[in-house]
């Protein structure tokens, strides 16, 4: 059943995603600049739990409850989301360009757009189908399989990407069975998402980062920007928009991501590079343009969503 503010809520998903492209974008030159300074896994257990910390006072000044969301679902989200997601990605930037990782991590849309099909009966319309080709044939231009830098270091990102689809698989589904408060599944899934992160840490020691200004900033742009604010702007953006439309519309992340790196850390993108970008934007107008003509008709733009279980607004 869609309500009346279901439109509002939609146009707000679709906001949430504007806002995520560019600091999430860029936070991948920040990860790179940062492990100058820091172990992999020590910098993205600071990270993550500076990032709870910074939730948890956000919470109590907005009234929400403490309480914990459901346990079993969130342990599982924080495990994909944050904790192997996180570690995956920031032993890959430990091997590779920050642009190249960033691309190859987002091979999580489409892993979600294989995922929402058979697990939220999500199709794609008229207009995604090209889309999705345009998008796909996009990321293999930038990624070049044929000369990748480093195996290790593409493979690692591209299980990351399957794991946050996987984790934003999970949060949907969770939302399809009751009402989660965005913000408080955010701060609990990346509590429980920390724990193996400061494990691995504690393993891996070999002595404290570099406190630098330079370090100190990229910890606080990680752990405030790239994490307390956008994962609650994603997980409020897979709440009012299908599974398929939020992954699609975080495909501007990694050109972002190429973008910065090649400025800020002279990685310059090769001709084909340049001409998957482009094949990229043209995907995410193509989306835009299958969301307008769905909205035309009064359906969210990926397809109206089974009543699989009650969605509890």
């Amino acid at each position: 059943m869609h309500h009346p503010s279901a439109p509002r809520s939609g146009n707000l998903g679709v906001l949430a995603l504007a806002v995520i492209a560019p600091i999430w974008g860029y936070s991948w030159v920040v990860s790179k600049v940062a492990l100058e300074y820091s172990r992999p896994f020590t910098f993205v257990a600071f990270i993550t739990v500076l990032c709870v910390a910074c939730l948890v006072p956000v919470l109590l000044l907005t009234r929400r409850s403490l309480k914990p969301t459901p346990l079993l679902w969130t342990i599982a989200i924080g495990l994909l989301q944050t904790t192997l997601f996180n570690a995956l990605v920031t032993v890959a930037l430990s091997h590779g360009g920050a642009g190249k990782v960033s691309v190859l991590a987002y091979t999580m849309p489409f892993w979600l757009l294989l995922l929402a099909w058979p697990f939220l009966g999500e199709r794609l319309g008229a207009l995604q189908w090209p889309a999705v080709g345009l998008a796909f044939a996009g990321l293999i231009l930038v990624v070049r399989p044929w000369d990748i830098d480093g195996v290790t270091a593409g493979a690692l990102a591209c299980a990351a990407g399957l794991c946050w689809a996987g984790g934003s698989l999970l949060v949907k589904l969770l939302q399809r069975r009751e009402h989660v408060d965005p913000l408080r599944l955010t701060a609990w899934q990346m509590a429980f998402g920390a724990a193996p992160l400061i494990a691995a840490a504690l393993l891996t020691h070999s002595g404290w980062p570099q406190w630098t200004a330079t370090f100190i900033a990229a910890l606080a742009y990680s752990a405030v920007l790239s994490n307390a604010l956008c994962w609650a702007l994603w997980v409020y953006a897979l709440r009012h928009l299908p599974a398929g439309a939020a992954g699609m519309g975080t495909l501007a992340v990694p050109v972002v991501g190429v973008v910065a790196a090649w400025l800020q850390l002279g990685e310059t993108p090769a001709l084909l590079e340049g001409a998957g970008m482009l094949l990229i934007i043209i995907a995410l107008a193509l989306l835009a343009a299958g969301g307008l003509v769905a909205g035309r008709r009064g359906a969210p733009p990926g397809g109206e969503e089974p009543a699989l279980l009650p969605i509890i607004d």
